[in-house]
């Protein structure tokens, strides 16, 4: 069953855990969705320059909303989100400096900066914050939404032959189903479902684990191919989450015991997650031959790190 297919229910949801969920979604997926359009921007032929300034302006628009989302989190947005490495990490300034140097694109720093400085959940939020919430959830729908049919024009020319880029095919509809995610969880937001993603374990399992898989095989293909060791690594990570995909598939189907997959993916995901972290390092000092961005290695490693909250949340509900 695919996670993104499952329909609202509706349930009711308090003001202050739909202002706090929200904000959440917005600070790990706003800045995932701006990198995203960095990603895509940076990959364009000359020939495309256009698709290149689309890309830019929809990176800056994202700039904007994830500013809208730090100026309301601040006192409101659980401290585990903000100490999780979902939000910012050790690295994230500087890898957005470097892959501003890299590629001559004007990244604003300010905000990983403001982040930093953000307080975890010490007051209530009042109506008018409730508003503002509500407003920014429906704005980075629509423009999510817009962003989504981009990525999938793009996606449609590369397959077509009408169009050359950088990015894999399979990266593209990777960040798709990434956008997607985002928009479904904002609009059952919207809703004010409480989503109770414990009972959900095994459906968000399976979208994250697919995820950490394909963040392997993506670094196994970027790297120099004289990284034997990292090439081996990046390639065993990636046939172990796609077994855990399986698993948690058929751990949803009851066919296997529920428990023992999230223990094996918990296990998985932080070893990943020392690995993203090993390789962003090597990245920022020059010591990993490779053509991956820095931000990339950065943006992978606070995917697994969002994906390691979720699935300790999910083990302590077992």
């Amino acid at each position: 069953m695919d996670y993104l297919s499952l329909s609202a229910r509706c349930d009711e949801l308090t003001s202050s855990e739909f202002v706090k969920q929200s904000l959440a979604l917005h600070l790990f997926f706003g800045r995932i969705m701006k990198e995203h359009s960095f990603f895509l921007e940076v990959a364009f032929t000359p020939r495309d320059a256009n698709y290149t300034r689309k890309a830019d302006s929809f990176r800056k628009a994202f700039d904007s909303l994830l500013e809208k989302a730090i100026t309301l989190s601040n006192g409101i947005v659980s401290e585990k989100v903000l100490q999780s490495g979902e939000v910012v990490t050790p690295y994230t300034l500087q890898a957005e400096k470097l892959s501003s140097f890299y590629t001559g694109v004007r990244i604003p720093t300010r905000l990983t900066q403001a982040e930093f400085c953000l307080c975890g959940d010490d007051r209530k939020a009042g109506s008018r914050i409730v508003e503002k919430v509500k407003d920014l959830n429906n704005e980075a729908i629509k423009l999510t939404k817009s962003l989504i049919a981009f990525k999938a024009k793009i996606l449609s020319n590369v397959l077509s032959c009408r169009m050359f880029t950088l990015n894999y095919p399979l990266l593209i509809d990777h960040i798709m189903r990434e956008a997607k995610l985002y928009v479904s969880l904002l609009q059952r937001l919207q809703c004010m479902e409480d989503m109770d993603l414990e009972k959900e374990a095994y459906k968000q399992e399976s979208f994250w684990n697919r995820i950490m898989a394909e963040h392997s095989k993506f670094i196994r293909g970027l790297l120099d191919p004289t990284e034997n060791e990292l090439f081996n690594a990046a390639n065993d990570f990636g046939k172990e989450f796609d077994q855990l995909t399986k698993d948690a598939l058929q751990a949803m189907d009851k066919t296997m015991p529920a428990d023992d997959v999230t223990n094996r993916s918990l296990d998985a995901t932080k070893r990943i997650r020392n690995f993203n972290a090993a390789g962003t390092r090597g990245l920022l000092g020059c010591k990993v031959k490779s053509i991956i961005v820095p931000l990339l290695g950065d943006h992978v490693l606070r995917e697994s790190n969002h994906y390691l909250r979720l699935l300790k949340m999910f083990k302590k509900a077992q």
